[in-house]
């Protein structure tokens, strides 16, 4: 960074500081938002837009390798006129991190000069051209760009400090993508009567990132194919996470690939079903067998503890006499099993629920329930394989970010193979995001921007007002306006950044 953009980063933080800071005020006679006089006029040369920081990403997908990786790895155009396979799936991804939702919103871009002339563009394709384009997509084009992405991210994984690759957490779930479009091929209807497609995720909870989604009809069970695409993260991951851990919830107990993983030292945790058998066996444990759980501090109290407020919804329960389950304690234990397609047995831990079924303020009767889990980490004390375990329904949060903060279940075309590979070039959004964090040299900025919420981040990073200034064989980015985070955009391009800079 420039000596001259640190002067004046410095002097807006003061600037906003000197604003915002504590001060006793006088009984103000007029409003704060005291502006009356508000005139508009056209600029002349000056040109600016409102998402600069798509600038930074762009940057960053050249320097990544992906714009190459892109025009390499697809061949879906016979000929250039004018445009690249590049440039239709960054034109999409750039879409959404402009905070538009739908392949209409293109025009919107399409039509701002100063956006094309960011990204050195004379004109983006639009919305028609973008939908022509996801239709030409078969399946082995959408595998091989979720492997294209994936070589790419396996790189930045290993620019990680070591201390950071110890062990890759892989998840798997599935999810819904519900659709009113009745001609759209390969829906089908779920179990919860949604009509539309079932897609499959699988991610790396280390990074939050998306290695791979799998779309399929919706009537599909959630852990079809899963053994399959497991078998290729895992292969991602190999050589630079030291070990590996597969975490899903009882769907994906599938046994017949137990004794394989197993084989090739990659661990697993996953739910398995409370069926009566298993119920029964635990209930002939000796009460010996079982020791208390006590659950994590959601987080350190850094001042001083305060009052906890009136719990309103408990007294409205009480009130109007609701059925209530209350939570009195939980115990854990764990014995062998060996399932019928395995040849070996495996370690079930037990988590045994005690609860109070109450109405108002009087008890109806105490209740237990157990959950199971079953795992090859024999090392794990029992309380972690819980943990680790519940720790998987960080994956909700992601599978939510990427169905209602990228949109990348919209389903906008009309066919399962072309809604699949939109549904994967709008995750690479999000990919972006994760990327743009892990080039970031400080330790707590990357877990501060993997943990950002979508919204959070174009607000933060990408939706910062800028003059584009062309000439010179270059495009000047000129930052008109401020945030907290602004010295990350320049920290992600590699240089030094002052720490008083912002």
């Amino acid at each position: 960074m420039k000596q001259e953009d640190r002067r004046k980063l410095r002097n807006r933080k003061r600037r906003i500081q000197r604003r915002l800071q504590l001060r006793q005020w006088p009984d103000q006679p007029q409003p704060m938002f005291a502006a009356s006089n508000i005139q508009y006029e056209v600029a002349g040369r000056a040109r600016g837009v409102s998402v600069g920081g798509i600038g930074a990403m762009h940057l960053l997908a050249r320097r990544v390798g992906l714009v190459a990786m892109l025009n390499k790895t697809l061949h879906l155009l016979k000929r250039h006129l004018p445009y690249h396979e590049s440039d239709h799936i960054l034109n999409m991804v750039y879409n959404i991190m402009a905070g538009n939702t739908c392949l209409e919103d293109l025009e919107l871009l399409r039509q701002d000069e100063a956006y094309t002339d960011m990204l050195g563009a004379q004109r983006i394709p639009d919305p028609t051209t973008a939908g022509d384009f996801l239709r030409r997509f078969t399946p082995a084009d959408v595998v091989a760009l979720m492997d294209g992405i994936n070589g790419i991210r396996r790189e930045r994984w290993l620019n990680l400090p070591q201390s950071e690759r110890k062990q890759a957490l892989i998840e798997a779930d599935g999810t819904d993508a519900p659709t009113a479009g009745q001609k759209k091929a390969g829906i089908g209807l779920s179990y919860k009567g949604i009509w539309g497609y079932s897609p499959l995720l699988l991610s790396l909870a280390n990074t939050h990132e998306p290695l791979f989604i799998v779309n399929r009809p919706g009537n599909v069970p959630s852990h079809a194919g899963a053994a399959e695409w497991f078998d290729k993260a895992i292969a991602l991951c190999e050589g630079v996470y030291d070990t590996i851990l597969l975490r899903g919830d009882t769907d994906f107990s599938l046994t017949v690939n137990f004794d394989r993983w197993t084989s090739q030292k990659v661990k697993f945790i996953f739910g398995w079903d409370a069926a009566p058998t298993f119920v029964a066996l635990a209930n002939e444990l000796p009460e010996a067998r079982f020791r208390n759980l006590e659950r994590r501090a959601k987080y350190a109290i850094e001042t001083q503890p305060r009052d906890r407020r009136d719990n309103i919804k408990e007294q409205i329960v009480k009130e109007k006499e609701y059925r209530n389950i209350r939570l009195c304690s939980e115990q854990v234990a764990e014995f062998m099993y060996c399932p019928s397609k395995c040849d070996r047995a495996y370690r079930i831990v037990v988590l045994r629920k005690n609860l109070s079924i109450e109405k108002g303020e009087q008890l109806l009767f105490d209740e237990v329930r157990y959950f199971f889990y079953i795992t090859n980490a024999l090392t794990l004390a029992m309380e972690e394989v819980v943990f680790q375990a519940n720790d998987r329904c960080n994956q909700e949060n992601l599978i939510e970010q990427l169905k209602n903060g990228v949109n990348a279940m919209r389903v906008p075309v009309y066919d399962l193979v072309s809604n699949w590979a939109y549904m994967v070039i709008a995750s690479l959004a999000w990919t972006l995001k994760a990327w743009f964090a892990l080039s970031l040299p400080r330790a707590e900025d990357r877990e501060d921007v993997l943990r950002m919420e979508f919204k959070c981040f174009l607000n933060a990073l990408i939706c910062v007002p800028c003059q584009v200034i062309r000439g010179g064989h270059r495009i000047l980015l000129r930052l008109l306006g401020y945030t907290s985070r602004m010295r990350l955009l320049f920290a992600s391009l590699g240089a030094p950044v002052c720490a008083n800079s912002g």
